[in-house]
């Protein structure tokens, strides 16, 4: 293998994983360069001299799922049957991808928006079914025509969107989702709403179709990007009861249950602050302020780079001088140990993209930018 062919595997991996071994700058995988809640962590401290360290309740932890119950039920009339605790969002998308592919009784096609993250494209390609990238024009708006026509011809029976999104930090409107939701409706599709990042936005608050939830739209969401706590691995999602019996079933036999200690942490937490909610204000001033900060110094490198409303990534266009972006993300980090993700991980579209990590401490990503200064400048790929 050489040096610039791709591996096998998630390039998120691999690139992250350069930095855990040998050093350096990691704004390839998403995590947060934010701690956690001090108030959660007291709150982690306090539960491990309990009686909570054998298996946590299948379906979750009672108080969890009793304040998760509680919060949506604002939004919907959401029940304890509509609700799965899971070991966080990618076994959530795993647990219904499993699931859809056994009621779904036909050869059928999954439809992600281009750039897709790494689950949305490569859960097909595990499973069998065919798999299609649509394009967003200028990485922000949906041709609806052409959308309506590609699920008609191609057999589309499962679309996934998640607003903010990753690696583009697109905010769906309220429009756009209920013209998904209709043609869901029209042409019997199944939708699966990634909402991890749905507290993180900079400005505009991210509409969530939780009146549409039930026969056709799956709702997932996690603790680990809104609490800095990726390695918790606590998630949820919510749909209908009937198919929350069947999905709750498999769950029995394929994960059984999450990290009980972790569970009654987050939900000692959720009760002492109103589910981080002076946290979170904070979080969404950083993560704007650390979004401009990046995208700026970009700009100023001659990379182009697309419009965001939230979550943790940038998604840019390599400057011209730059061809291939992952022998852009290879040289940049060997030289200057900063680890960026190329773009052709997410999409076949162009290989003359990457996506950064903003979501670090403003020290840390003024030293990488100032090392992308002096790799532009230097180097040519």
């Amino acid at each position: 293998m050489g040096k610039y062919d791709l591996p096998e595997g998630s390039l998120i991996s691999f690139m992250s994983n350069k930095v855990k071994k040998e050093g350096g700058i990691n704004l390839a995988q998403g995590i947060p360069g934010f701690d956690p809640p001090p108030e959660l962590l007291d709150s982690l401290e306090s539960v491990v001299q309990k009686p909570v360290h054998q298996y946590a309740p299948g379906t979750g932890n009672n108080t969890l799922v009793d304040q998760l119950t509680d919060y949506y039920s604002k939004e919907g009339s959401f029940k304890r049957e509509n609700l799965l605790v899971c070991t966080g969002a990618t076994e959530a998308i795993t647990l219904l991808y499993i699931y859809l592919s056994n009621i779904i009784k036909e050869n059928y096609t999954v439809l992600a928006f281009d750039p897709a993250y790494e689950s949305y494209k490569h859960l097909p390609r595990i499973f069998g079914q065919g798999y299609i990238p649509f394009p967003l024009e200028d990485y922000e708006h949906v041709d609806f025509e052409k959308l309506e026509k590609t699920i008609k011809t191609d057999n589309v029976k499962l679309v996934f969107i998640t607003s903010p999104g990753n690696p583009l930090g697109k905010i769906w409107s309220r429009g756009e989702i209920e013209k998904l939701i209709d043609l869901s409706e029209k042409y019997g599709f199944y939708i699966i709403f990634d909402a991890v990042y749905k507290d993180l936005y900079f400005s505009e608050k991210p509409y969530m179709p939780f009146e549409h939830i039930g026969e056709r739209l799956f709702y997932v969401n996690s603790f680990s990007k809104k609490y800095s706590i990726t390695g918790w691995r606590i998630g949820y999602m919510i749909t209908s009861a009937k198919h929350m019996e069947k999905i709750r079933s498999i769950h029995d036999y394929t994960h059984l249950s999450s990290p009980s200690p972790l569970q009654h942490a987050i939900a000692l937490y959720n009760s002492k602050s109103n589910f981080g909610e002076d946290y979170l204000k904070k979080m969404r001033e950083r993560l704007g302020n650390s979004f401009t900060l990046l995208k700026n110094a970009l700009t100023g490198l001659g990379f182009s780079t697309a419009k965001a409303g939230g979550g943790y990534f940038i998604w840019t266009q390599l400057p011209e001088e730059f061809t291939d972006d992952f022998k852009f993300a290879v040289d940049l980090y060997e030289n200057k140990k900063v680890a960026v993700i190329p773009g052709v991980h997410f999409t076949g579209k162009s290989r003359r993209f990457i996506r950064l990590n903003f979501a670090r401490k403003e020290d840390e990503l003024k030293e990488a930018i100032e090392r992308l200064e002096e790799f532009c400048q230097n180097g040519k790929s």
